[in-house]
């Protein structure tokens, strides 16, 4: 069965031809590899490949690539894709979707689902390929314990205020990487924050929240304002683009930006009550502007920010 009708005749008896349609694709000459919905990836923490889209509430879904029967899939797993956006619910059809969560193996726990079990088997016995050929390698495992969240000053997940919005980054600020494709069409290494660029500044704020939630009691969280920077570099980190390539509106993006929109009651295990805060050393000299600065990192509390010496009290 064709899905293009067939050509058929205008009144003077000409023929008439319906162009066939074509699905979505990059050219194979095109300056940017992104496709703006079902941006294929890989898992960060497994290795396989994921696609990337938005759901109802515009936040990002990262959805396993192929199609599944709907009845090897519990009704609660159900996704579908109607016009680039993601809806957890099933379509009606025989297929759907499912999120890469679900399956992944980077997890300790199996599968809820009994009928995934097998998926994520393959997709363990997948990653242990990519591991044992070098083609991937797992992040490092990060200690889970109280003492070190209570004394880490580099949130992994940091939440970031521009443009008076808040957003969750998906790495530290200072490893937050160019998403602007390069001549020999990789990705931009280079990343938003540079030595010859302005900083933002750590602040705690209160936890407000959106879309007519409750407010959190009491709740102050850490946030790294960047408001008190330029309208256009405040663009600039939103874009996700360095210094060099946000000079260059021309230059095409090869993936997504990594900003997730902030909400206090979803990312309640980002916020951080303490304030990172860098602490500059005594060295021989004292703190003398030719002094070395020798950094060490020290979190602080908001009982300890009035203890703390105003910038005209600061020796120089």
């Amino acid at each position: 069965m064709r899905s293009t009708p067939l050509p058929s005749r205008h009144w003077d008896g000409s023929l008439f031809h319906v162009r066939r349609r074509r699905s979505l694709r990059l050219s194979s000459d095109s300056a940017s590899r992104l496709l703006r919905c079902g941006q294929g990836d890989r898992c960060r923490d497994c290795g396989n490949r994921i696609e990337w889209y938005h759901s109802t509430n515009e936040r990002p879904v990262r959805l396993h690539p192929h199609e599944l029967p709907a009845e090897k899939v519990p009704p609660s797993c159900h996704w579908h894709v109607s016009g680039g956006v993601a809806h957890p619910a099933g379509d009606g059809s025989g297929w759907c979707r499912l999120p890469h969560a679900m399956v992944c193996p980077a997890r300790d726990t199996n599968p809820a689902a009994p009928e995934l079990t097998g998926l994520h088997r393959a997709l363990a016995v997948n990653t242990r390929r990519l591991i044992d050929s070098g083609a991937f390698v797992p992040p490092p495992a990060l200690p889970d314990t109280e003492a070190s969240a209570s004394t880490t000053c580099r949130p992994a997940r940091p939440v970031v205020q521009l443009l008076y919005l808040r957003y969750l980054a998906n790495h530290p600020v200072d490893e937050i990487q160019c998403v602007a494709q390069t001549r020999q069409r990789h990705r931009c290494t280079s990343p938003l924050l540079t030595p010859d660029t302005q900083a933002g500044v750590w602040t705690l704020l209160p936890s407000t929240t959106t879309h007519g939630q409750l407010p959190l009691p009491g709740e102050s969280m850490a946030v790294y304002s960047l408001t008190g920077l330029s309208y256009a570099e405040q663009l600039r980190w939103r874009a996700q683009r360095c210094p060099e390539h946000a000079a260059i509106p021309t230059a095409a993006d090869v993936a997504l930006a990594e900003w997730e929109s902030f909400d206090p009651l979803l990312h309640h295990e980002h916020i951080r009550t303490r304030l990172p805060t860098l602490v500059r050393r005594r060295g021989a000299a004292g703190y003398g502007s030719n002094a070395p600065r020798l950094t060490a990192h020290r979190t602080v509390g908001a009982d300890e920010l009035e203890d703390l010496p105003q910038p005209s009290q600061r020796p120089v």
